[in-house]
Parts: C-alpha cells; structure tokens; sequence
C-alpha cells in the first residue's frame, strides 16, 4: 500500500498491516494482539493513534475500498485516453466489465459489501468511506459525459445515474457469488454487453 498523505508513519504500519491480514482473514476475524505482534508496533501506539481497535479495521476496510477505486479509475482513464472512435470505446468499455465481474473477483465483491454495509450503520466510517465512493461514482460519470460529448454516448441518459447503475450490478453480482448454481460468466457479460452497447451508446456515432 503506498503511504497516505498526512498520515502518520505508526498509523499507517498498522493500516498497512491489516490491510495485508485482509488478504487472508475476515475483519471479524483479526485481533488486536496478532496486529501488534506483525507490526512490531506496542498497544499504547495503537491507541493513541485509533480511538479503538474497531477504528483501525474501519480504516484498513476505506483503504482497501480506495485500492479499489484507484484501480477502477486507472482502467477507465485507459480507456478514455485509447479510443478514438465509439468501437474502440465501447470495446473497452466491455474488457473493463470482464476485468472488473469475473467469478474470481468474488472475494473483492463480498468485502465492498462488507465495508459499505458496515459504513452505514456507523457515521465515523461513513464519512471515510463515503469520499472514496464519491471518487468512483464522479470517475463514471465524467467518462459516460466524455462519450456524449465525443458523440458515443446516449445524451438521454444522466450520467450520475449511469455510474450508479453500472456500479449496482457489478456489486449485484454478489447474488449470484453465493448460490449453489452459478451463471455462466459468459452469459453475464453479454447480458452487460447489450446494455452498454444499446443502451448507454444507442445514440452514438
């Protein structure tokens, strides 16, 4: 993980360390003593620079989330910045769906519900949570305006609410990620191919 601005150096070893354990391990399943003991960092640091330890996992839950996000938006501006007509952007469009929903990402999906769901039932995690799912959401949104401005995109649609829907069914996917029966991923990505293709750009040029 690189190093957060204006975060101390202790607060952040001990962010990073559980960032790692999450790797590995549930939230719920990652103790205070074990973190001490793999950061080599003492358990007065630890709380004087978290209020608890529950505000630590919170923090390691945001900076996990904002990998994420980096990750989303680095893939996008790629796609934005290498199409030079509608194909080329709809053809990316549609890499980033199978790169970002394939079965093996189904860890990722639980533990972005994990984060949102445990961020609304507490303000203080809200708050941090919340400005990297803004990040995300605006990232979205510029793209989907970019293509209406490029003469791609379907000007009937807002492009707020095309990010939202678009980040809906990828965490969606969840449903599928825990029954017994799984849908082919084929047959999900085309089913997103045919809203991005006729859907979000049926207007385009």
């Amino acid at each position: 993980m690189s190093r957060a601005q204006g975060l101390h150096p202790t607060k952040q070893v001990l962010i990073d360390t559980v960032v790692k354990m999450m790797d590995s391990q549930n939230p719920s399943e990652i103790n205070s003593d074990d973190v001490l003991e793999r950061s080599g960092i003492s358990k007065g640091s630890l709380y004087h620079h978290f209020e608890d330890f529950s505000e630590l996992i919170e923090f390691a839950l945001v900076a996990r989330f904002a990998s994420f996000v980096v990750q989303s938006i680095n893939m996008l501006s790629q796609v934005s910045i290498h199409s030079k007509n509608k194909t080329d952007f709809v053809k990316g469009i549609n890499a980033v769906t199978r790169a970002t929903q394939a079965p093996e990402r189904a860890n990722l999906r639980a533990e972005r519900v994990t984060a949102i769901s445990t961020a609304m039932l507490n303000p203080r995690m809200k708050a941090k949570l919340g400005e990297e799912q803004e990040r995300l959401t605006q990232a979205l949104a510029d793209l989907f305006r970019e293509s209406i401005e490029r003469g791609w995109g379907n000007p009937a649609f807002d492009a707020r609410a095309v990010a939202v829907l678009v980040q809906a069914y990828t965490i969606g996917q969840i449903v599928d990620d825990f029954s017994p029966a799984h849908m082919q991923p084929e047959a999900w990505y085309s089913l997103i191919d045919a809203l991005v293709n006729h859907v979000f750009f049926s207007e385009g040029k």
